[in-house]
């Protein structure tokens, strides 16, 4: 008899167990499902606010299935504007449950960003910090393994050496606006400055030994880099 009521305990136990399960899984299909929903309708609204400051959505296309592709759940992006690119690697991020930083120094910029975060219900998957990516990237303490830089262009070898001790073997280091030839960018507070940002941190990315540095082909992109690190020998 004492089998039977322990048989009937476990099997009540495990059908508990199971239950619970299936619900919070309901519950995640839910919630993705309503954060696909509100992120497609952010990214089909057209908004003239910080325009070309945004990354065009081939690009970020691109980053989101960058993130997808590998799995990445530990991401950073050096420069949000008003957010576009981030919620594109966020959106990638919250499948898996992953988490993106991301830092900007222009508070406009910073307040709609939060406000669009908010608005995709994408909010919870990313820490948006406001100051100056020159003093807080040194500082992260990582570990990363995706990182978005689409900040000023003539910091963007500062921003790599500074990340890639803590990007992880096979992460990827991404760069907006460097294909070869590129004389320009938007600096800091938006400003345009130009120098050649793009060339010099293409050689610079293509000189390291233990990174796979491309420019990806993509029609109508606005010039984005991927660089995967490797173990080195």
């Amino acid at each position: 008899m004492w089998k039977i009521l322990l048989l009937v305990v476990i099997f009540s136990l495990t059908t508990g167990v199971v239950e619970a399960y299936l619900s919070d899984l309901g519950d995640q299909k839910s919630e993705d499902a309503d954060i696909d929903a509100r992120v497609r309708k952010f990214l089909q609204s057209p908004t003239r606010s910080w325009y070309g400051m945004s990354v065009p959505d081939v690009d970020g296309q691109a980053l989101h299935d960058i993130v997808i592709q590998h799995g990445y759940k530990n991401a950073l992006e050096i420069g949000t504007s008003v957010g576009r690119s981030a919620i594109w690697i966020a959106w990638a991020l919250s499948k898996p449950g992953g988490r993106l930083i991301t830092i900007e120094i222009d508070p406009g910029a910073y307040r709609e960003a939060l406000a669009n975060f908010r608005a995709t219900g994408l909010d919870k998957y990313i820490d948006a910090r406001l100051g100056d990516a020159h003093k807080i990237v040194p500082e992260l303490q990582g570990p990363f393994d995706f990182v978005f830089c689409d900040a000023d262009k003539d910091w963007y070898i500062n921003y790599l050496d500074a990340v890639l001790p803590k990007l992880a073997v096979g992460g990827c280091f991404a760069a907006h606006n460097v294909s070869e030839g590129f004389l320009g960018g938007f600096g800091r507070r938006g400003r345009f400055g130009f120098g050649r940002g793009g060339d010099s941190f293409l050689e610079h990315a293509r000189s390291i030994p233990y990174l796979e540095t491309t420019v990806l082909d993509l029609r109508g992109s606005a010039g984005l880099s991927v660089s995967y690190k490797r173990a080195a020998k």
